[in-house]
């Protein structure tokens, strides 16, 4: 086929040719299925199982933190200075 690639080489230029050919096939073939078959968006459900939900902060007294006057204002400024996207 070429002359100035080996003959293994060529096997190996055929089976790296058939490869990728066997990737584009199967891609087309999963964007024709998934086309077909609408799935629901993996956001879509109401959570995962596995996390639960977040507790209040009247669950458990451990959870709270009295701030003091000068906590609470110095806590305001931060909150003012990041960006609101």
């Amino acid at each position: 086929m070429f002359p100035s690639i080996s003959p293994a080489g060529e096997v190996g230029l055929a089976v790296l040719l058939a490869a990728a050919l066997a990737g584009v096939v199967v891609g087309l073939g999963r964007m024709l299925r998934d086309s077909r078959f609408h799935r629901s968006e993996p956001g879509a459900r109401g959570g995962l199982a596995a996390i639960p939900a977040q507790r209040t902060a009247a669950a458990h007294p451990m959870e709270t933190v009295e701030l003091t006057a000068a906590e609470e204002e110095a806590f305001d400024g931060l909150i003012r200075t990041l960006p609101l996207h």
